[in-house]
């Protein structure tokens, strides 16, 4: 099971470049608000219709501009649910499970809601109607409700945005055995890196409308390509690099100088390293060691957060580099800054090349 996107649509001022090939996985789109998401979603249900491109799903073609083919939703047998679930408010939880379910006869639908009603814990709630559920309930009732119908394609739009953290972990571990239940294609659409880390085998960037890069979830978040995937993927420390050969560039923000074992090719743009990959001590310790101090210490409940200054820097507030820590170690880089000189490194390993 798969399907193909090509597509392009201009909405005003906005234009969407959508190219994608998804298999038999659950693929997380991770992107900004703005960017497209959701709009590629609603252009596989049917709900709009690009301009120009295909899209074809599970051999079955959706849309064609060539071809001119355009089939309306109800024969597209996908399911889109949306951030607000959709529930209809004078229908019970088991009719709004029912609803989507055709060509059966009145017990065999009978017996899938039964099972979807057991498969998602909502018993004891199928005659209640959405206005009576909680947000977590409510989210599992539109599942349970796109999954009876059998859809080819499994779309979720932002499926945790209306319920609050708290409520959000206690239901997780349902959400992904459900999940884990559907035989075929999902797209799991977000801005939340720890929702799509959480429940996508693979995982795509997009920004301004196009996709960026495509890899396995841990490939992408232990080292994206792109400027926008070091971005989303929660990268905080990044500069514009000058190439000074081969194998060493320049970051500019911060007047340090970096030795690459690969090869540094002419279409790497920026250098990048997460917060807690970079090591402090009181000796220089190898070429890739640079001189910095400490420029502010911001407290949470379980770290703590330093902004560092290297010595070359030439901004003091767009130039700093991002630290986190527990507060213990914190505390140790603080007390050494105390009498003597601070010095940063990172391993080569996990400086990110981007484009």
């Amino acid at each position: 099971m798969s399907i193909y996107i090509d597509i392009t649509k201009k909405l005003g001022s906005f234009y969407l470049e959508s190219q994608l090939e998804v298999g038999k996985e659950k693929l997380g789109i991770l992107g900004g608000s703005g960017c497209g998401k959701s709009m590629t979603l609603k252009c596989i249900a049917g709900i709009i219709t690009p301009d120009k491109g295909e899209i074809i799903l599970n051999d079955k073609i959706l849309f064609s501009s060539k071809k001119n083919i355009n089939l309306i939703p109800q024969k597209r047998n996908t399911g889109l649910m949306f951030q607000n679930y959709a529930l209809f408010p004078n229908m019970t939880v088991s009719q709004n499970i029912s609803l989507g379910i055709t060509n059966k006869t009145s017990i065999e639908k009978k017996n899938i809601v039964k099972s979807y009603l057991d498969l998602f814990k909502l018993q004891d709630l199928e005659n209640r109607y959405p206005s009576q559920l909680s947000g977590g309930q409510q989210q599992r009732v539109a599942l349970a409700r796109i999954m009876a119908k059998s859809p080819d394609i499994l779309m979720l739009d932002e499926p945790f945005s209306a319920l609050d953290a708290h409520l959000r972990f206690s239901i997780e571990n349902e959400f992904s055995e459900a999940l884990n239940k559907y035989n075929g294609t999902v797209i799991y659409v977000s801005h939340s890196i720890d929702e799509v880390y959480k429940f996508c085998d693979s995982t795509a960037i997009m920004h301004n409308g196009r996709i960026f890069e495509k890899n396995t979830t841990k490939h992408i978040f232990k080292g994206p390509t792109t400027l926008e995937g070091a971005k989303l993927t929660g990268c905080k420390n990044i500069s514009p690099i000058k190439k000074m050969n081969q194998n060493s560039i320049l970051a500019l923000d911060w007047g340090i100088t970096f030795n690459i074992d690969n090869t540094v090719h002419d279409d790497i743009k920026y250098i990048s390293f997460r917060e807690t990959d970079i090591s402090i001590s009181n000796l220089c310790k190898n070429k890739n060691s640079f001189e910095l101090s400490i420029l502010r210490i911001k407290q949470s409940p379980f770290n703590t957060i330093l902004e560092l200054l290297p010595a070359n820097a030439t901004n003091v507030d767009s130039n700093k580099i991002i630290c986190k820590y527990s507060k213990d170690e914190a505390n140790n880089i603080i007390n050494m800054q105390n009498p003597g000189k601070l010095y940063g490194s990172v391993k080569k390993d996990n400086i990110l090349l981007l484009k």
